[in-house]
């Protein structure tokens, strides 16, 4: 297996050499270079193309979370892991958005720092891979047509999986296609709940079946609805979800696509490794705001992420519950945000509320409510738009996309 090359960016001599002394051990872990400040990093990972580069946040020139946008931008094959005392969430939001990878608290041990290395250095092997990088070795991939659709948005309660759900149910009726909904929320998923299925496992389960899922292992999963969605629940309880890994999640989406004509995947609203896997498999991104300050601020931060990560093409603005009194009126939120709705859904509280209780989605049981209605439209609008382009305005980005910067750990689950 090829070295992996390590290059360490700190201003303090002796933090470095404590550094080469916790790595001189290991096996496949070679540190090729060493920088005092923000710009020598730039500089030697430009020149020296190293794997992983450990960055300490204050650093003269450039500190670290400038030098890591530069080099997310610049050398895409570079991994990135913040080394700081500094440990506050401010910190890693601000490291995540740069482009950074992993983000490991001073002091740790030889075995957190090397393990930490191997792990992000096999996850971006894994990446670019995936996404066709030159120089790097892919095996040849099986054509994959299914459209993978995603649901997002930090802020709780902004009827995301209600959006999901109906969707799913109004696309498969529509579009006489396979449709599949999974639900990715894996320490409180509801989609079971909302479309009253009971369910013989769940994605946890499945993700502790043999090495190699295959078609015929995934289907024995797969909940059937009556409208004909087929549905991977989330785990049964909160503590299952450390069973299900991100490589699960990846072989799971890609034998999805291979299967299912449209893959709609209701996520976490947190940023973590696997959130951010399914918003890389993605062709679209449905960003779900709520006329209120909170919901947007939660937008705006998740809109300046997408950015960094290269997928402002890919978000749909999905403004739910609109029209309630009192709310930020819509020309002032997609004024906020620079970007114009994709799509509209009228709070229709009432019928949504008798929907959930009954397990059944609005399109179902109210069809011609104002929500029923215009969730209709909308899955009627993706049913007849297999690669949907120009739909939304996203603000321009402060420097141009380099494509896929960053997947990052757990640690920036917040």
């Amino acid at each position: 297996m090829p070295e992996i090359k390590v290059l360490i960016a700190d201003d303090i001599p002796n933090t470095r050499e404590d550094i080469k002394r916790l790595l001189f051990f290991e096996e496949g872990i070679t540190v090729v270079g060493e920088a005092s400040n923000g710009q020598e990093a730039v500089n030697l990972a430009t020149s020296l193309s190293p794997d992983i580069v450990l960055m300490d946040i204050n650093m003269p020139r450039l500190d670290g979370i400038q030098a890591t946008e530069i080099i997310a931008s610049q050398c895409p094959a570079t991994a990135i892991i913040i080394i700081s005392i500094q440990g506050e969430q401010e910190y890693l939001r601000r490291a995540m958005a740069a482009g950074a990878r992993e983000y490991l608290v001073k002091p740790f041990s030889s075995n957190e720092l090397a393990e930490t290395i191997r792990r992000v250095h096999e996850s971006t092997q894994k990446r670019l891979s995936l996404l066709g990088q030159p120089g790097l070795a892919a095996a040849p991939a099986k054509t994959r047509t299914g459209k993978i659709m995603a649901f997002f948005c930090t802020k709780g309660g902004t009827g995301k999986t209600t959006l999901a759900c109906n969707l799913a149910v109004s696309l498969a009726q529509l579009s006489k296609q396979k449709v599949a909904l999974v639900d990715l929320d894996l320490q409180g998923g509801d989609v079971s709940v909302m479309l009253n299925i009971s369910a013989r496992g769940s994605i946890a389960d499945l993700a502790q079946e043999a090495d190699h899922l295959d078609a015929a292992l995934l289907d024995s999963y797969l909940v059937p609805h009556l409208s004909g969605v087929k549905i991977l629940p989330a785990p049964a309880s909160p503590e299952q979800a450390e069973l299900v890994t991100l490589e699960r999640v990846e072989e799971l989406l890609r034998l999805l696509q291979e299967s299912f004509d449209y893959i709609l995947v209701d996520t976490a609203p947190i940023y973590s490794d696997i959130n951010l896997a399914v918003l890389d498999a993605a062709s679209q991104i449905f960003l779900i705001a709520n006329q209120d300050l909170p919901c947007l601020r939660h937008v705006k931060i998740s809109q300046e992420i997408f950015q960094t990560l290269g997928h402002s093409d890919k978000i749909r603005l999905i403004v739910n519950n609109s029209g309630n009194e009192g709310g930020i009126k819509l020309a002032d939120l997609e004024k906020s945000l620079n970007l114009t709705a994709y799509a509209i859904i009228p709070a229709d509280d009432k019928v949504i509320r008798s929907s959930i209780n009954r397990g059944l989605p609005v399109v179902m049981a109210q069809p011609g409510s104002k929500s029923g209605e215009a969730m209709h439209s909308l899955a009627g609008r993706l049913a007849h738009s297999r690669a949907p382009a120009g739909q939304a305005t996203p603000s321009p980005a402060p420097e141009p996309a380099a494509g896929k910067r960053s997947l990052i750990g757990r640690i920036f689950s917040f």
